[in-house]
């Protein structure tokens, strides 16, 4: 069976830093023989200065390309979390997928973004910055199975993700920068099992992990996850919090098997035939 690596890093404002962390993480995915790598949300860059202007396209972007050359030098397909530039002045959270020739051949943008205010925690307004995605794609075929794309806050919306089930897709990603308050709640891993019970898809999820800059404005959970179409976590990474935490600079990966015979057995032993008689069906 194919293994899928889930990576983990801390991205700050330092673009080339990025790249070497995302780059050792490729070179790491190779040497445990893994069929694709699955990096976090802003893999690119995190920056919490506005007057620091980092959007790129992804012709121009050196983390982009670098990372498609390192695709293409070990035959590594990759998903990866970038910003984009969109219209006006704000930028497009997007997930693309690099197949081992180093091409960029699927995108999905954050349709679910991040507004929220909560008291003694965070208070971001991601909508001010970044442009709303539009569209919930086909799923993609790749060597571990079909892929629904996702990205961090969409995963408290079961909708996509039942959606990309009937469309037939094996994974679900949930690539994140999901943030230490609502991580320690026990947010991230409840919602992440709850999609891979109710979809009855493997769930990828690989995050961002500790303090994005020296103020300390940003901070990031951790816990890269591969979990399976049972709700099982069948591989996990550190946190912020783990003193033992893996990915807190210089990147880690965990693998885990992805049994497409698995996910289409529990959906024919447990088929879940929704009631489209009493409440809307899904396309």
């Amino acid at each position: 069976m194919p293994l899928a690596a889930v990576g983990q890093i801390c991205s700050t404002a330092n673009l080339k830093h990025n790249l070497q962390q995302c780059q050792a993480l490729v070179k790491k995915a190779s040497e445990a023989g893994a069929a694709a790598l699955f990096l976090p949300e802003a893999a690119d860059y995190i920056n919490t200065n506005p007057s620091l202007k980092l959007c790129k396209s992804v012709d121009d972007s050196e983390f982009v390309q670098g990372l498609l050359q390192s695709a293409r030098q070990y035959r590594m397909p990759i998903q990866v979390g970038i910003h984009e530039p969109a219209s006006g002045e704000k930028t497009k959270n997007t997930l693309i997928w690099i197949n081992e020739n180093g091409e960029i051949t699927n995108r999905y943008q954050k349709v679910h973004l991040f507004d929220v205010d909560i008291a003694g925690g965070p208070s971001l307004q991601e909508s001010k910055s970044v442009e709303r995605g539009t569209e919930l794609p086909q799923p993609y075929e790749t060597a571990l199975g079909k892929i629904g794309p996702q990205i961090c806050f969409d995963m408290r919306y079961p909708e996509p993700g039942l959606v990309y089930a009937k469309r037939g897709a094996h994974i679900v990603t949930y690539p994140a920068a999901f943030t230490t308050e609502t991580g320690k709640a026990g947010h991230w891993h409840v919602l992440l099992r709850a999609r891979a019970i109710e979809t009855q898809s493997y769930i990828i999820a690989a995050a961002q992990v500790g303090k994005h800059d020296e103020e300390g404005k940003r901070h990031s959970y951790g816990h890269s996850l591969i979990i399976d179409p049972w709700g099982k976590v069948v591989a996990e990474l550190g946190g912020e919090a783990d003193e033992k935490g893996r990915g807190l600079d210089n990147g880690e990966i965990a693998v885990a098997e992805i049994d497409i015979e698995y996910v289409e057995r529990i959906r024919r032993e447990i088929p879940l035939a929704r009631r489209a008689d009493v409440y809307p069906e899904l396309k």
